[in-house]
């Protein structure tokens, strides 16, 4: 595990103190679900443009799949 460091003023880090919380837990958690948001926002926009380039194309799935099905 790769270890990240922060820095925070020092009244935070004594009202930090005054929490029971697991901290590096916390903030381990929030970054992963950040990252995850990211992730999913970045597909969304590849999503979003591979649909505008076909924007028009007309294809009926169900035809095709019986295509394939009557083919076998």
């Amino acid at each position: 595990m790769e270890v990240v460091s922060i820095r925070v003023p020092k009244d935070l880090k004594k009202e930090m103190s005054n929490i029971d919380l697991d901290w590096a837990e916390y903030l381990r958690k929030a970054i992963e679900e950040k990252v995850k948001t990211e992730r999913m926002r970045r597909a969304c926009k590849i999503m979003d443009e591979l649909r505008e380039k076909t924007k028009g194309v007309k294809f009926d799935s169900v035809k095709e799949i019986r295509q394939v099905r009557n083919s076998r």
